[in-house]
């Protein structure tokens, strides 16, 4: 396939609007940034969308590459994206996944995990970054939120800012509208849901501030 074709390949995943908005947020990245999707292009469509999308995004530019590997028997949900720092066979492994195809107002999610590996959690306050530092435990959180909320990314970016900044936090992005198992593993009525650790749970949109002080709860515990 030509680069060209690549390119447009996945335009109409997102749509024009958003695709005209992307080199503003990826064509200056400090660091490459490598895409991985885990899944089976002939098993579902979700999943044969996302590799789509990989190729799209690495077509059109020069700062990510991406691959795509088979599926992993510890993911119960498919497709898997994962985005990595640097380039294959040097990238390094921030633990950022996003669990199901970002469509809707979860583009901005895809687009929040790039930054946040690029340019690996700098964004996050200062004394966030000091608090982080001080994390022994590991922690896995996880963002339960659908297509059409817009808190969603707002609630990824932070948390995916917390992955890229410490090797002790895991970040995960679910789409619930394609894997409502989720729902009902957490009981969730309001989205975006935040889970850490499977214990703490966090509804709705919080500040950096407030989601720091449910980490020290869960750290606690």
């Amino acid at each position: 396939m030509s680069d060209e074709t690549e390119a447009t390949a996945g335009e109409d995943l997102f749509g024009a609007e958003t695709w005209a908005e992307l080199p503003a947020f990826f064509e200056n990245l400090p660091e490459p940034v490598h895409l991985i999707v885990w899944g089976d292009e002939s098993a579902s469509r979700g999943e044969q969308e996302a590799a789509r999308l990989g190729r799209a995004l690495a077509g059109r530019f020069d700062t990510i590459d991406f691959e795509i590997l088979p599926r992993r028997v510890n993911y119960d949900f498919y497709p898997v994206i994962g985005v990595m720092g640097g380039r294959q066979g040097e990238w390094q492994d921030f633990g950022l996944r996003l669990i199901g195809l970002p469509s809707g107002y979860q583009a901005t999610s895809l687009v929040a995990a790039v930054q946040a590996v690029a340019f690996r959690g700098m964004t996050l306050e200062a004394v966030t970054r000091i608090r982080l530092s001080k994390l022994e435990m590991d922690l896995d959180i996880e963002v339960i939120t659908t297509a059409d909320n817009e808190g969603g990314p707002i609630m990824a970016q932070t948390v995916f800012n917390l992955a890229a900044a410490s090797p002790h936090v895991r970040a995960f992005l679910i789409m619930a509208d394609v894997f409502p198992q989720a729902v009902t593993r957490y009981s969730v009525n309001v989205v975006p849901h935040t889970v850490i650790n499977s214990r703490i749970h966090v509804e709705g949109v919080v500040d950096e501030n407030t989601l720091l002080k449910h980490i020290a709860a869960a750290v606690k515990r």
